[in-house]
């Protein structure tokens, strides 16, 4: 019963936990968010200037951000670049697209989920990738 309760059945690895948090924010922030604005490259720059006023640079940065630096996360290359992009534009994102609103029926749409991927973001920008990743074959 002592087990359970400490869970000691589960893995404690730092490294584990970096690969794991590195790869289910970096695979969902691609398949969900940056392959469609990817597929769709010239109209969601677009939208990003006409809706939001943004110039084309900082439309085509969310681009790259959600699909390339998503997937750099995912392999831990250039690990703590990525998540610092990533985090730029999930606050961008936060603040601006969704006005910091929690509220699902605010007329920007709730906040809550780039808020969340801002948070794993930031901890990858602290933390680095860990041993499981190609920075530190790189080392």
């Amino acid at each position: 019963m002592n087990k359970l309760i400490k869970l000691d059945f589960v893995p404690f690895s730092t490294d584990l936990g970096l690969l794991v948090l590195r790869a289910w924010l970096g695979l969902s922030m691609f398949a969900l968010h940056g392959l469609a604005k990817l597929k769709n490259f010239g109209g969601t720059v677009q939208m990003f200037n006409e809706k939001m006023g943004f110039p084309t640079p900082l439309g085509a940065a969310a681009v790259l951000a959600e699909s390339a630096f998503a997937i750099l996360l995912v392999i831990g290359l250039g690990t703590r670049w990525a998540a610092s992009f990533l985090a730029v534009t999930m606050a961008v994102a936060f603040f601006m697209a969704h006005q910091g609103s929690f509220d699902p029926k605010s007329a920007t749409g709730s906040g809550e989920l780039a808020f969340i991927y801002l948070a794993g973001f930031v901890a990858l920008l602290i933390s680095g990738a860990g041993r499981y990743s190609v920075d530190a074959k790189l080392k």
